[in-house]
Protein backbone atom coordinates (compact mmCIF):
# COMPACT_ATOMS: atom_id res chain seq x y z
CA UNK A 1 0.00 0.00 0.00
CA UNK A 2 1.37 3.38 -1.03
CA UNK A 3 1.81 5.74 1.90
CA UNK A 4 0.48 9.32 1.60
CA UNK A 5 2.99 12.00 0.64
CA UNK A 6 4.00 14.32 3.44
CA UNK A 7 6.54 16.48 1.65
CA UNK A 8 6.92 17.26 -2.06
CA UNK A 9 9.86 19.30 -3.35
CA UNK A 10 9.66 20.32 -6.99
CA UNK A 11 12.44 22.07 -8.97
CA UNK A 12 13.93 23.66 -5.85
CA UNK A 13 16.78 26.14 -6.29
CA UNK A 14 18.58 28.31 -3.76
CA UNK A 15 20.88 31.16 -4.80
CA UNK A 16 23.15 33.24 -2.59
CA UNK A 17 24.86 36.51 -3.50
CA UNK A 18 24.02 38.96 -6.27
CA UNK A 19 21.63 41.79 -5.53
CA UNK A 20 22.86 45.05 -4.02
CA UNK A 21 26.17 46.46 -5.23
CA UNK A 22 28.94 47.34 -2.79
CA UNK A 23 31.69 49.72 -3.94
CA UNK A 24 30.51 49.38 -7.54
CA UNK A 25 30.56 45.57 -7.63
CA UNK A 26 27.71 43.16 -7.00
CA UNK A 27 28.54 39.97 -5.08
CA UNK A 28 28.91 36.88 -7.22
CA UNK A 29 25.88 34.62 -7.32
CA UNK A 30 26.26 31.08 -6.02
CA UNK A 31 23.58 28.50 -6.79
CA UNK A 32 23.79 26.22 -3.77
CA UNK A 33 20.84 24.06 -4.86
CA UNK A 34 19.80 23.56 -8.48
CA UNK A 35 16.46 22.17 -9.60
CA UNK A 36 16.08 19.43 -6.98
CA UNK A 37 12.86 17.39 -6.83
CA UNK A 38 12.20 14.97 -3.96
CA UNK A 39 9.32 13.36 -2.09
CA UNK A 40 8.87 12.09 1.47
CA UNK A 41 6.04 9.75 2.48
CA UNK A 42 4.49 9.28 5.92
CA UNK A 43 6.71 7.22 8.23
CA UNK A 44 9.58 7.14 5.74
CA UNK A 45 13.24 7.96 6.36
CA UNK A 46 15.06 9.67 3.50
CA UNK A 47 18.83 10.13 3.67
CA UNK A 48 20.33 13.02 1.72
CA UNK A 49 24.01 12.32 1.11
CA UNK A 50 26.96 13.99 -0.59
CA UNK A 51 30.26 15.69 0.12
CA UNK A 52 30.59 18.89 2.14
CA UNK A 53 29.37 21.80 0.03
CA UNK A 54 26.98 19.68 -2.03
CA UNK A 55 23.93 21.66 -0.87
CA UNK A 56 22.46 19.14 1.59
CA UNK A 57 22.05 21.53 4.52
CA UNK A 58 20.85 24.37 2.30
CA UNK A 59 18.14 22.11 0.91
CA UNK A 60 16.67 21.21 4.31
CA UNK A 61 17.03 24.77 5.56
CA UNK A 62 14.80 25.83 2.68
CA UNK A 63 12.21 23.28 3.84
CA UNK A 64 12.04 24.81 7.34
CA UNK A 65 12.02 28.37 6.00
CA UNK A 66 15.53 29.47 6.97
CA UNK A 67 16.59 30.42 3.42
CA UNK A 68 14.74 31.84 0.44
CA UNK A 69 14.15 29.52 -2.49
CA UNK A 70 12.74 29.23 -5.98
CA UNK A 71 10.53 26.30 -6.92
CA UNK A 72 7.85 24.58 -4.86
CA UNK A 73 7.79 22.93 -1.43
CA UNK A 74 4.49 21.36 -0.40
CA UNK A 75 3.59 19.90 2.99
CA UNK A 76 0.46 17.73 2.78
CA UNK A 77 -0.36 19.52 -0.46
CA UNK A 78 0.07 23.00 1.10
CA UNK A 79 2.46 25.31 -0.77
CA UNK A 80 4.93 26.53 1.86
CA UNK A 81 6.29 29.26 -0.41
CA UNK A 82 2.97 31.09 -0.36
CA UNK A 83 2.57 31.21 3.43
CA UNK A 84 2.83 34.36 5.49
CA UNK A 85 5.22 34.50 8.48
CA UNK A 86 2.29 33.97 10.85
CA UNK A 87 1.08 30.94 8.90
CA UNK A 88 4.60 29.55 8.77
CA UNK A 89 4.95 29.84 12.56
CA UNK A 90 1.66 27.98 12.97
CA UNK A 91 3.00 25.18 10.81
CA UNK A 92 6.41 25.05 12.52
CA UNK A 93 5.50 22.34 15.08
CA UNK A 94 4.85 19.88 12.24
CA UNK A 95 8.37 20.12 10.76
CA UNK A 96 11.15 20.17 13.35
CA UNK A 97 14.90 20.28 12.82
CA UNK A 98 17.93 19.08 14.79
CA UNK A 99 21.13 20.91 13.88
CA UNK A 100 24.67 19.60 13.58
CA UNK A 101 26.33 21.29 16.54
CA UNK A 102 24.76 20.46 19.93
CA UNK A 103 27.08 23.02 21.55
CA UNK A 104 25.40 25.93 19.77
CA UNK A 105 21.82 24.72 19.33
CA UNK A 106 20.99 25.06 23.04
CA UNK A 107 20.87 28.37 24.92
CA UNK A 108 23.68 28.20 27.51
CA UNK A 109 21.78 30.51 29.86
CA UNK A 110 18.76 28.20 30.10
CA UNK A 111 18.42 24.99 32.07
CA UNK A 112 17.69 21.76 30.20
CA UNK A 113 14.10 21.94 31.42
CA UNK A 114 13.72 25.45 30.05
CA UNK A 115 15.28 24.48 26.70
CA UNK A 116 12.96 21.51 26.18
CA UNK A 117 9.89 23.31 27.57
CA UNK A 118 10.30 26.40 25.37
CA UNK A 119 8.29 25.05 22.37
CA UNK A 120 5.59 23.83 24.78
CA UNK A 121 5.33 27.33 26.22
CA UNK A 122 5.36 29.11 22.86
CA UNK A 123 2.99 26.88 20.90
CA UNK A 124 0.82 25.13 23.50
CA UNK A 125 0.81 27.67 26.35
CA UNK A 126 1.07 24.74 28.76
CA UNK A 127 1.15 25.34 32.51
CA UNK A 128 4.43 25.06 34.43
CA UNK A 129 3.36 21.80 36.03
CA UNK A 130 2.36 20.26 32.69
CA UNK A 131 5.59 21.50 31.10
CA UNK A 132 7.73 19.94 33.83
CA UNK A 133 5.95 16.60 33.55
CA UNK A 134 6.25 16.61 29.76
CA UNK A 135 9.96 17.53 29.91
CA UNK A 136 10.69 14.61 32.23
CA UNK A 137 8.76 12.30 29.89
CA UNK A 138 10.72 13.56 26.86
CA UNK A 139 14.08 13.21 28.58
CA UNK A 140 13.29 9.63 29.45
CA UNK A 141 12.17 9.05 25.86
CA UNK A 142 15.67 9.94 24.61
CA UNK A 143 17.42 7.95 27.31
CA UNK A 144 18.30 10.72 29.75
CA UNK A 145 17.48 10.83 33.49
CA UNK A 146 14.93 13.43 34.56
CA UNK A 147 17.48 14.70 37.10
CA UNK A 148 19.35 16.41 34.25
CA UNK A 149 16.45 18.87 33.86
CA UNK A 150 17.94 21.29 36.41
CA UNK A 151 21.39 21.36 34.79
CA UNK A 152 22.73 23.72 32.15
CA UNK A 153 23.98 22.63 28.69
CA UNK A 154 27.61 23.25 29.71
CA UNK A 155 27.28 20.43 32.27
CA UNK A 156 26.35 17.85 29.61
CA UNK A 157 28.44 15.91 27.11
CA UNK A 158 28.00 16.38 23.36
CA UNK A 159 25.90 13.24 23.05
CA UNK A 160 23.67 14.27 25.94
CA UNK A 161 23.16 17.71 24.42
CA UNK A 162 22.16 16.19 21.10
CA UNK A 163 19.64 13.99 22.91
CA UNK A 164 18.23 17.11 24.56
CA UNK A 165 17.93 18.69 21.12
CA UNK A 166 16.06 15.60 19.93
CA UNK A 167 13.75 15.75 22.94
CA UNK A 168 12.94 19.38 22.17
CA UNK A 169 12.38 18.61 18.48
CA UNK A 170 9.76 15.92 19.19
CA UNK A 171 8.06 17.82 22.03
CA UNK A 172 5.27 19.04 19.74
CA UNK A 173 4.65 15.67 18.02
CA UNK A 174 5.96 16.67 14.58
CA UNK A 175 5.16 14.81 11.36
CA UNK A 176 8.68 15.34 10.01
CA UNK A 177 11.99 15.31 11.87
CA UNK A 178 14.91 16.80 9.95
CA UNK A 179 18.37 15.84 11.23
CA UNK A 180 21.09 17.98 9.66
CA UNK A 181 24.36 16.07 10.22
CA UNK A 182 23.07 15.40 13.73
CA UNK A 183 25.84 12.91 14.57
CA UNK A 184 28.84 14.20 12.61
CA UNK A 185 30.32 16.24 15.48
CA UNK A 186 30.21 13.29 17.90
CA UNK A 187 32.75 10.54 18.49
CA UNK A 188 32.03 7.12 16.98
CA UNK A 189 30.63 5.41 20.09
CA UNK A 190 28.43 8.40 20.91
CA UNK A 191 27.24 8.52 17.29
CA UNK A 192 26.00 4.95 17.59
CA UNK A 193 24.03 5.71 20.74
CA UNK A 194 22.44 8.85 19.28
CA UNK A 195 21.53 6.97 16.09
CA UNK A 196 19.83 4.33 18.22
CA UNK A 197 17.79 7.10 19.89
CA UNK A 198 16.81 8.57 16.51
CA UNK A 199 15.79 5.15 15.22
CA UNK A 200 13.72 4.52 18.35
CA UNK A 201 11.99 7.90 18.05
CA UNK A 202 11.09 7.19 14.43
CA UNK A 203 9.69 3.77 15.31
CA UNK A 204 7.84 4.74 18.50
CA UNK A 205 6.39 8.02 17.27
CA UNK A 206 5.78 6.95 13.66
CA UNK A 207 7.31 10.13 12.27
CA UNK A 208 8.99 10.67 8.92
CA UNK A 209 12.65 11.68 8.92
CA UNK A 210 15.00 13.51 6.56
CA UNK A 211 18.53 12.60 7.60
CA UNK A 212 21.33 14.68 6.12
CA UNK A 213 24.69 12.95 6.26
CA UNK A 214 28.01 12.48 4.47
CA UNK A 215 28.30 9.01 6.03
CA UNK A 216 27.02 6.34 3.64
CA UNK A 217 27.19 3.73 6.40
CA UNK A 218 24.67 5.72 8.43
CA UNK A 219 22.45 6.19 5.37
CA UNK A 220 22.50 2.44 4.70
CA UNK A 221 21.61 1.65 8.31
CA UNK A 222 18.89 4.24 8.90
CA UNK A 223 17.10 5.11 5.66
CA UNK A 224 14.66 3.40 3.34
CA UNK A 225 15.51 5.78 0.50
CA UNK A 226 18.62 7.75 -0.43
CA UNK A 227 19.10 10.92 -2.50
CA UNK A 228 22.59 11.90 -3.67
CA UNK A 229 23.56 15.54 -4.20
CA UNK A 230 26.60 16.80 -6.09
CA UNK A 231 27.30 20.53 -6.32
CA UNK A 232 23.68 21.32 -5.58
CA UNK A 233 22.21 18.92 -8.13
CA UNK A 234 20.38 15.66 -7.56
CA UNK A 235 22.38 12.97 -9.37
CA UNK A 236 20.62 9.84 -8.11
CA UNK A 237 17.81 8.70 -5.84
CA UNK A 238 16.10 5.42 -5.01
CA UNK A 239 15.88 2.80 -2.30
CA UNK A 240 18.92 2.47 -0.05
CA UNK A 241 19.62 -0.97 -1.49
CA UNK A 242 19.47 0.29 -5.07
CA UNK A 243 21.58 3.39 -4.60
CA UNK A 244 24.25 2.05 -2.24
CA UNK A 245 24.55 -1.53 -3.49
CA UNK A 246 24.21 -0.86 -7.22
CA UNK A 247 24.76 2.88 -7.85
CA UNK A 248 24.10 4.13 -11.36
CA UNK A 249 25.67 7.61 -11.31
CA UNK A 250 29.47 7.86 -11.55
CA UNK A 251 29.59 10.26 -8.61
CA UNK A 252 27.62 7.84 -6.41
CA UNK A 253 29.91 4.97 -7.42
CA UNK A 254 32.93 7.01 -6.37
CA UNK A 255 31.28 7.92 -3.06
CA UNK A 256 30.57 4.26 -2.34
CA UNK A 257 34.11 3.24 -3.35
CA UNK A 258 35.54 5.88 -1.01
CA UNK A 259 33.93 4.32 2.06
CA UNK A 260 36.78 2.45 3.81
CA UNK A 261 36.66 -1.32 4.38
CA UNK A 262 38.87 -3.25 6.83
CA UNK A 263 40.78 -5.19 4.12
CA UNK A 264 43.41 -2.93 2.42
CA UNK A 265 43.59 -5.14 -0.67
CA UNK A 266 39.84 -5.17 -1.08
CA UNK A 267 39.72 -1.41 -0.55
CA UNK A 268 42.40 -0.84 -3.20
CA UNK A 269 40.56 -3.09 -5.66
CA UNK A 270 37.25 -1.32 -5.00
CA UNK A 271 38.73 2.11 -5.65
CA UNK A 272 40.59 0.91 -8.75
CA UNK A 273 37.36 -0.53 -10.16
CA UNK A 274 35.70 2.90 -9.85
CA UNK A 275 38.57 4.88 -11.37
CA UNK A 276 37.83 6.69 -14.64
CA UNK A 277 40.78 7.76 -16.83
CA UNK A 278 41.17 11.52 -17.19
CA UNK A 279 40.92 11.12 -20.98
CA UNK A 280 37.36 9.84 -20.45
CA UNK A 281 36.35 12.82 -18.33
CA UNK A 282 37.23 11.27 -15.00
CA UNK A 283 37.85 13.36 -11.89
CA UNK A 284 40.01 12.97 -8.85
CA UNK A 285 38.76 10.34 -6.40
CA UNK A 286 36.18 11.48 -3.89
CA UNK A 287 37.44 11.69 -0.33
CA UNK A 288 36.07 9.17 2.12
CA UNK A 289 32.40 9.88 2.68
CA UNK A 290 32.20 8.32 6.10
CA UNK A 291 32.72 5.22 8.16
CA UNK A 292 31.39 1.88 7.04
Amino acid sequence: MTRPKLLEIDDLSVTFGGGRRWFGRAPDEVRAVRGVSLELAEGETLAIVGESGSGKSTLVRAVVGLVRFDGTIRYRGMDLGGLSKRERRTLAPKIQMVFQNPYSSLDPSMTIEECVAEPLDVHLKASRGDQRAKVHELLELVGLPAALATRFPAHLSGGQRQRVALARAVALDPDILICDEATSSLDVSTQARVLDVIRELIDRLGIACVFVTHDLGVARELAQRVAVLQRGELVEQGTAAQVLAAPQAEYTRRLVAAVPVPDPRRQKARRASQAVPASQGGKEPVKAAGNA
